[in-house]
């Protein structure tokens, strides 16, 4: 690159004597096979033999990914002469040196995995992250990491929250340790760009895949009064700059990043208000982590160990509460009504207490089990598991409104989010016990017991006080009681009607149908895919009906006395009798 290690390390750090960073050469010279060739100039100190690793998983994604899997062809040479490498781990790799420092490293990541968390190039573009592509020296303490970028024909840009490097070269990023350059994505090819300035600090929005649909100039306009609305809710940026990547690759899903997203999308959701408020409400979630787990983070959510499961009960504060923030700040910032927003509140209690697993798993167990469940569902975790998403949510809406109750509107979960981000925002970050003291102490009691039974407990949570201090009731309901309900969820499966889920409660679930079971008949008629519906709507419920299964090629009957579907309720709506005070109090929640 032209460059010393010591020269370039004057920039980059300012200790006496900085190690010499990792050297990475990123190029694609056929992009459309879906390769990226990695090379790598790598400090050794002189040492006989080095090791390098690779994470197993990636911070905000809580499950270990194997990342190592699509990487061939680790070879390694100094002075051109080849040295040996052997594999030393599922995720490392061992290098006798023969004392060469520093020695090169090549080797090639095969990436073509659609998601925010894993790498993918075509011919277009190339998303990289961090944890699935880089190597890194096994060794304790920082080093620094530097990363340069040979684009092939046709592409002219690149894009990284990472500091440019300051050699002024161009495509060529610096990274002060390795936990950045892991948190630190990158995007490569020809995106739209876009930037604004707020607070002093700046923001892109890179978006890749507009064709001619996506509204570019109206997103990066809502993004950015996202942005001054939770500068407002904070009091400051905690970056210099800030890059939104928004993928529209017709996927879906976000991951957040300290001064950093990507998100994916279709490009046509611009295109319907529900599609791009949904969009915006993804955007806030991810950009709302920038403080909330980024920099105030469960303690044990740091230093990470990209080798093992790290597990903490706190989930349900960490992405929880940024669900409930993520609509609520869209309805602050005056891009969704009043109604939109608790439409989307709505949406999650009703999720919450819709899902038979809520008695069962707990937020806090449910946050722990994160490695084993949540990203690992199967057709019973219905019945067994909640979301710490979800139950979070709800969580932060009661919560809040706890807090508002007991001052009078006087402090709100705004104020518990920013007295815990002054105190725990650094290297530490909080423990579950310190989190709950700061909410007590912002509400001016103790809400230990509160916590106790709502975030540690499977106990059903409490919705008075809250809707009372809001003026707000669910929507009154009416069971429909002239349709008889079997409560089996099914697909047709090329022709066949099966059950692809048996929640606890329903009548399915009490006669012992089973998922996987083709259902062929009720009493002595054929049902068809497209008819289960039509067939139930001439039994009532508690008429006893025979039920026609084949269960692994073998036919059996099945008694099943139906019942009567559950209203959808858990819809919030303004209570008619709401007072000028309560109105008052939702205004004041809602910035309106």
């Amino acid at each position: 690159f032209g460059l010393t290690f010591p020269l370039l390390l004057t920039a980059v750090t300012a200790s006496a004597q900085p190690l010499p960073p990792v050297v990475y050469t990123l190029s694609f010279p056929a992009p459309h096979t879906h390769y990226v060739e990695v090379e790598a100039q790598v400090p050794t100190a002189g040492r006989a033999q080095v090791e390098l690793m690779m994470p197993v998983w990636t911070p905000g994604s809580y499950l270990v990914r194997e990342f190592s899997r699509p990487v061939e062809e680790v070879r390694a040479e100094a002075g051109g002469r080849a040295l040996p490498v052997a594999k030393s781990r599922k995720n490392r790799w061992r290098i006798d040196t023969g004392g060469a420092d520093p020695i090169r490293v090549r080797y090639k990541v095969y990436a073509r995995e659609m998601s925010v968390r894993t790498n993918f190039v075509d011919a277009r573009f190339a998303l990289l992250n961090g944890a699935p592509t880089f190597l890194t020296l096994v060794e304790p303490g920082p080093r620094a990491h530097v990363v340069g970028v040979t684009l092939p024909p046709g592409w002219s840009t690149t894009v990284s929250p990472l500091r440019p490097s300051p050699d002024g070269q161009p495509h060529r990023y610096v990274a002060p340790d390795y936990g950045t350059l892991v948190d630190s994505p990158l995007l490569a090819g020809n995106p739209t760009l876009y930037e604004f300035t707020e607070a002093g600090a700046r923001h892109v929005l890179a978006n890749e895949g507009e064709a001619g649909v996506w509204d570019g100039p109206r997103s990066v306009a809502d993004l950015q009064r996202i942005v001054q609305a939770y500068l407002k809710l904070w009091g400051r940026a905690p970056y210099e700059r800030y890059v939104f990547f928004n993928l529209l690759v017709e996927a879906g899903g976000g991951l957040e990043h300290a001064n950093s997203t990507v998100l994916m999308a279709s490009r046509w959701r611009t295109g319907t208000r529900r599609d791009y408020l949904g969009w915006l409400a993804l955007a806030s979630h991810e950009y709302f982590h920038a403080w909330n787990v980024k920099r105030l983070r469960p303690v044990e959510l740091g230093p990470f160990d990209y080798e093992r499961e790290v597990h903490t009960e706190n989930l349900w504060i960490g992405e929880g509460f940024t669900d409930y923030y993520d609509g609520l700040m869209v309805r602050r910032a005056g891009l969704s009504t009043r109604e939109e927003y608790l439409d989307q509140l709505s949406n999650t209690i009703r999720d919450l207490q819709t899902t038979p697993g809520r008695l069962v798993q707990s937020a806090a167990q449910s946050s722990y089990d994160a490695w084993i469940k949540l990203y690992r569902p199967d057709e019973n975790s219905p019945n067994s598991t909640i979301s710490y998403y979800t139950k979070g949510g709800v969580i932060g809406f009661l919560l809040g409104a706890r807090i508002r109750a007991a001052t009078g509107g006087a402090k709100s979960l705004d104020d518990v989010m920013r007295l815990a981000y002054q105190r725990h925002s650094g290297e530490r970050g909080f423990t579950t016990e310190e989190f709950r003291r700061a909410a007590s102490e912002v509400a001016g009691t103790d809400l230990s017991a509160w916590f106790a039974r709502a975030a540690d407990s499977t106990d059903e949570l409490d919705y008075d006080e809250a809707l009372a201090w809001y003026g707000l009731r669910f929507r009154p309901v009416q069971p429909r009681e002239d349709k008889g309900w079997l409560g089996a969820t099914t697909k047709n499966d090329a022709g066949r009607l099966v059950v692809t889920q048996v929640r606890r409660g329903t009548p399915a679930h009490a006669a012992g149908i089973n998922v996987d079971d083709e259902i062929l008949a009720i009493d002595a008629f054929r049902v068809r895919p497209d008819q289960l519906d039509a067939r139930l709507e001439q039994y009532r419920p508690g008429r006893q009906v025979s039920v026609l299964v084949s269960r692994r090629d073998e036919l059996m009957r099945i008694d099943v006395t139906l019942g009567t579907e559950p209203p959808r309720g858990w819809s919030l709506e303004v209570h008619p009798d709401a007072t000028p005070e309560q109105r008052a109090r939702l205004a004041a929640w809602l910035w309106e």
